[in-house]
């Protein structure tokens, strides 16, 4: 990567990249669905592959994201409902409304991996900024 070229914020979050050199993979599987029955669903690097910044940085860092995640549940129910609503249409007359509730539990039921996934890369941009010289500064360090 060149020095003057900086990597698209919001792409590296939808690719799920290191918060720091927006280049290094989060997490080890890609693929959120892969191992969803396992216990290695949320196998994250310890550091970041190419700028070695530290992603578990302190005991319990990773209690935040369920705010994150609950704004993004919020966020996704409030777009199908106005989705619903500008497509199909919805009344109090009708079942429409029932409907769009069951359409949009199982889109969170179905969304909830990459949620919470998702949820941690954004928490992570709270604590860990973008540095562009990242390969001649060290690393955040956390306590």
């Amino acid at each position: 990567m060149s020095a003057n070229k900086q990597p698209n914020y919001f792409l590296s979050i939808f690719k799920m990249r290191c918060p720091r050199c927006r280049e290094g993979k989060m997490f080890k599987d890609p693929n959120a669905y892969r191992k969803i029955s396992t216990d290695h669903f949320f196998d994250m690097h310890e550091h970041c592959p190419v700028c070695h910044q530290k992603y578990d940085m302190e005991p319990g860092f990773w209690y935040g994201t369920g705010y994150v995640s609950y704004a993004l549940g919020v966020a996704i129910s409030t777009s199908t409902l106005v989705a619903w609503w500008v497509l199909l249409g919805m009344s109090y007359k009708d079942n429409s409304v029932y409907y769009w509730l069951i359409f949009n539990a199982i889109a969170l039921i179905v969304l909830q991996p990459w949620m919470m996934r998702m949820s941690r890369v954004i928490y992570m941009r709270f604590f860990v900024s973008y540095d562009p010289d990242y390969e001649t500064h060290q690393p955040k360090e956390f306590e």
